[in-house]
């Protein structure tokens, strides 16, 4: 173990694009203390950049939804896990990082904990929003939770599970004072523009399902406002589907469509249309106004809505417990409704400044609370591990 400790061994597993984030800024972090530090598993191109070795993408994991979707990868990404499975209780990694994906995680989880190996689950899955019952789940698989917010390790200590509030990567990451001229010059938008952002997702379910509408609801705001800016931050692999969903749209050709480059995006625009997820939480640390919409099949949403345990869905409005900024879902989620809040927020620092205000007092706060050493605290808890 003392060789653990001086250069461990990590397995980690990152799901999608918002994992794989958070997963490279831990393993960056972590780095610092464990220059020599191996990591493998399942992850994507920001852990790449720390020198995890990827034995699967990340993406083979993206799933949207709980039906079809579901249904037609569940063979693929069962088998994933349990080939993961075995290669990891061959090769027995000193410590397990579970990041975030909490269907695939926490079952792998439990399986190697039972037989061993010590596992860490960063990103406590969101118990106090939605399906609770992970709790029990939570107590079987995971030796400790890295959590990114300060309320949860006492709502899981009081389940008998231990956790440390390491802060979120990201508001390290975001500047409390992001800087909207930069941005735009790298984006080639002109300080005067009023600009808005739209991200529809990062999984090609998602980009099936929102995309669309969010382009026609565009559609309609430029029509109110017709030297309105459209930029369109996407995942590499998807631009050839977004491109056709901008032509079907009647938008191709008024969208400025990214290579990645969301925080540029986020940090440029005047408002963002944005798919509810760990994205909504980046544009409130970058101190956007921001309309949330969602929208996905009609299985998921009808067990979805049966298992929420509060009125909010995006995470700004969860974190703040009101509504910052809309959320419009499932059969809300229309172009014209969702036009219309944008327009509003467009409108706002003319008409109406003190919500305006109270946004940006809102989101800086949040930010403060989150900003912690997250680095060190990580390495710390998982350092604790390794030695219990």
């Amino acid at each position: 173990m003392a060789a653990a400790s001086s250069a461990p061994a990590l397995a980690m597993v990152a799901g999608e694009a918002s994992g794989d984030l958070l997963a490279g800024l831990l393993l960056q972090g972590v780095r610092q203390r464990w220059p020599a530090l191996t990591t493998h598993g399942i992850g994507g191109p920001q852990m790449a950049k720390q020198g995890f070795a990827a034995w699967w993408p990340h993406h083979k994991l993206a799933v949207h939804g709980f039906s079809w979707e579901l249904l037609k990868r569940y063979r693929e990404i069962v088998g994933i896990r349990q080939q993961l499975g075995d290669r990891l209780l061959q090769q027995r990694p000193d410590v397990f990082i579970g990041v975030d994906a909490p269907d695939f995680n926490l079952d792998l989880e439990a399986r190697l904990k039972g037989q061993g190996v010590k596992t860490v689950h960063f990103v406590c899955p969101s118990v106090w929003a939605w399906r609770p019952e992970r709790v029990e789940k939570i107590y079987r698989s995971a030796d400790h939770v890295l959590c990114l917010f300060p309320f949860e390790p006492a709502l899981l200590a009081a389940h008998g599970i231990d956790a440390t509030y390491v802060g979120h990567p990201l508001a390290n990451v975001i500047p409390m004072e992001p800087d909207k001229a930069a941005a735009r010059r790298a984006l080639g938008l002109a300080d005067e523009d009023k600009v808005v952002a739209i991200l529809p997702g990062s999984r090609q379910s998602e980009i099936r399902h929102l995309a669309l509408r969010f382009f026609r609801a565009a559609a309609i705001v430029q029509s109110a406002q017709a030297a309105t800016k459209f930029i369109v931050p996407c995942v590499p692999g998807l631009m050839p589907e977004i491109e056709s969903l901008a032509q079907q749209s009647g938008m191709q050709g008024r969208l400025q469509l990214l290579s990645g480059q969301s925080h540029t995006a986020l940090a440029a625009c005047d408002v963002t249309l944005i798919a509810s997820g760990t994205a909504t939480l980046e544009a409130a640390l970058f101190k956007r106004p921001m309309v949330i919409g969602y929208h996905m099949t009609w299985l998921s949403w009808q067990i979805m809505r049966r298992k929420r345990l509060q009125p909010w869905v995006g995470l700004p409005n969860i974190l703040c417990e009101r509504f910052v900024v809309p959320e419009l879902l499932q059969d809300a989620a229309t172009p014209e409704a969702l036009a219309h809040e944008v327009l509003a927020w467009l409108d706002a620092p003319y008409h109406n400044p003190a919500k305006m205000a109270d946004l940006y007092s809102t989101f800086s706060a949040l930010h403060a609370t989150l900003q912690r050493d997250t680095a060190t605290l990580a390495a710390d808890a998982i350092e604790k591990v390794l030695q219990a």
